[in-house]
């Protein structure tokens, strides 16, 4: 496979990355650039992990998690979706937006946007690519793209304000609704 067609993958796969960075500069737009980098390196270090990962496992492991990983993703980014579409109703003052830079939520939302490349990565296997090329290019990809989501979203973010944030959680919503019907159907 050439690099032209990985980096094409690596587009598609970094997609729910710019998405979930978009919606959580709309929440909260005060993100520093330490926190904009420290989500970035996040999101395209757990892309580029999972691919070699399911490159590493193989087609056991991956039936394994094929039958639960649409549910799982859904079920983090519906709560995290939800959150946000709750917070957008909330006063001024209530206000305490959550940092995604840090902690669980961090983690959550790095695994949920991640477990497509999994399954990218047993498909890898089977196609020969190398992984070691594969990889990096899948992680710096999604690096660029979360960080460009964050750009846009505090753009977005300061220009609608709190309708925003709850476009930012429709959003993370019909990510995960979109998951599990790309599984189911």
């Amino acid at each position: 496979m050439e690099f032209l067609s990985v980096f094409l993958i690596a587009l598609g796969l970094s997609a729910d990355c710019f998405a979930v960075a978009l919606s959580a500069s709309i929440a909260n737009r005060n993100h520093s650039p330490l926190q904009v980098i420290k989500v970035s390196f996040s999101f395209g270090f757990f892309q580029a992990l999972m691919p070699v990962i399911g490159w590493l496992a193989g087609k056991t492991i991956v039936d394994f998690i094929a039958s639960f990983d649409h549910w799982v993703a859904f079920a983090l980014l519906v709560f995290v979706g939800g959150k946000m579409l709750w917070e957008s109703f909330r006063s001024e003052e209530d206000e305490k937006s959550a940092d995604v830079s840090r902690g669980l939520l961090l983690l959550t939302l790095s695994i949920a946007t991640s477990l497509d490349a999994l399954a990218v990565g047993l498909a890898f296997a089977f196609e020969d690519v190398n992984i070691w090329l594969a990889s990096p290019t899948i992680g710096v990809t999604s690096f660029a793209i979360s960080a460009l989501g964050f750009l846009i979203g505090t753009k977005v973010g300061k220009i609608f304000g709190k309708r925003a944030e709850a476009l930012g959680g429709l959003i993370l919503i019909g990510i995960g609704i979109r998951i599990l019907l790309e599984h189911l159907l």
